[in-house]
């Protein structure tokens, strides 16, 4: 079935493909709704979307409402969670399709959950996933070249995400709100939305910021924020987090409490302790303004940097731009294998080669075997950047081969080798 699938899509262009699912998915989002009888309407329901930061905000947010003593369901990247219960998203998509979302929304209220958080993406919206989740909020965390070559341009993927905008206008709850990152210059579109609350953030909105390799500290509105992840875009994605959950109720020292007790978020600039004398960092960065906002938030640090590119078949564009990136800011550059899907693997790496313009790149195509270099090459305050990958849980390769895979369980691996 899958094979038959591949090769329809294959004949048919995108947007024709795409137009004869259309009734399929809408089906499958309406009657599991009604099985379940419509469980966004018994939720208070948040959805995050934006080319990065999502699961990181949702993670952040899930931390607010549970330290102010709600239970949660939670739909992300990383994991789906009901209340204490946690499973890892192995779909190698954000938001699986056939209604499962409602599914999910259906256990939550089944178990007693009050909210609902939900990542968002213009492939689930041009899916249908994202109707009938009757939202009370959205948080829009950017907009940034991606997916480009799936939608069709950069005002088709605009437009994809927008659609998740005109799904909250409609959604029966009051008030509705909006929240913004209007440092991101698509931000004027979403606060446009007809709802009854527009809520902006800001990097200006934090005073008296400490930034270290890490962990960020600000101070909002008179209080004191700390949470253990370094980098600007932490301190964005905790701001999202911080007035949407004051937008429901949650007083803003209690939003600090959270965040300050806030684990390390999986794949998220994830620090790898073996025993090592360098920092070992494992991050889903796979676009180049996520690998240039992680490798400046190890700025003064020799860095050896370890990366491939994600989706082979699509996004070529960005391939060289992020061996140019790799190269300005790494001190060693070392490509890799990563999501290939039915492309030449060999190929990927030589067209991010193609971006560096004065270093060479040490090109080891076997992921564990790069990254045990990388490991190995590591001297004393070194930092060890394994990006693309984050807590995806396959290597995507040809004919739909699937490989188990875990970046953190191999660095963690391979450093316990070095340490013993």
């Amino acid at each position: 079935m899958g094979t038959l699938k591949r090769l329809i899509e294959s004949l048919l262009p995108r947007r024709v493909y795409r137009a004869l699912l259309a009734p399929y998915h809408l089906a499958w989002t309406a009657l599991i709704a009604l099985k379940y009888g419509f469980p966004a309407n018994k939720l208070t329901v948040i959805g995050v979307t934006g080319t990065k930061g999502k699961s990181s905000v949702s993670e952040m947010l899930v931390a607010i409402l549970e330290e102010a003593g709600h239970s949660v369901a939670l739909s992300s990247t990383i994991h789906f969670k009901v209340g204490d219960e946690t499973r890892p998203n192995l779909y190698k998509m954000t938001l699986p399709g056939r209604g499962f979302i409602q599914k999910l929304l259906g256990e939550a209220v089944e178990k007693g959950c009050t909210h609902a958080v939900i990542e968002i993406t213009s492939e689930a919206a041009l899916q249908y996933r994202h109707l009938l989740l009757s939202m009370d909020a959205l948080v829009f965390t950017n907009l940034e070249r991606e997916h480009i070559e799936s939608h069709g341009g950069m005002e088709q993927y605009v437009a994809a995400k927008l659609r998740i905008g005109k799904a909250m206008e409609r959604s029966p709850k009051r008030p509705r709100a909006i929240i913004a990152n209007t440092d991101n210059r698509y931000a004027d579109r979403f606060l446009a939305l007809s709802v009854e609350e527009k809520i902006s953030f800001s990097l200006a909105d934090a005073q008296d910021i400490e930034r270290a390799y890490d962990h960020v500290a600000f101070t909002y509105d008179d209080v004191r924020f700390s949470l253990p992840h370094p980098g600007d875009f932490s301190i964005r994605n905790a701001l999202a987090s911080v007035k949407a959950s004051r937008f429901l109720g949650v007083p803003i020292e209690k939003a600090s409490a959270a965040l300050a007790k806030l684990a390390v978020i999986p794949g998220r600039a994830e620090r790898i302790e073996a025993g090592q004398d360098f920092v070992a960092v494992v991050d889903y960065a796979h676009t180049p303004d996520s690998l240039k906002a992680l490798y400046e938030a190890y700025q003064n640090k020799r860095k050896i940097c370890v990366l491939g590119n994600t989706g082979g078949g699509r996004d070529t564009w960005k391939r060289p731009e992020m061996g140019r990136i790799a190269e300005e800011y790494c001190d060693e550059v070392i490509l890799t294998n990563e999501d290939p899907y039915d492309e030449d693997p060999d190929a990927i790496v030589r067209m991010m080669a193609k971006g560096m313009k004065q270093k060479t790149p040490t090109i080891i195509m076997d992921r564990r075997e790069a990254i045990a270099h990388a490991l190995s090459s590591a001297r004393t305050g070194d930092v060890v950047l394994v990006t693309g990958k984050g807590t995806d849980p396959y290597l995507m390769e040809a004919n739909g081969v699937k490989t188990p895979w875990s970046d953190a369980g191999v660095v963690r691996e391979e450093l316990e080798k070095i340490v013993r």
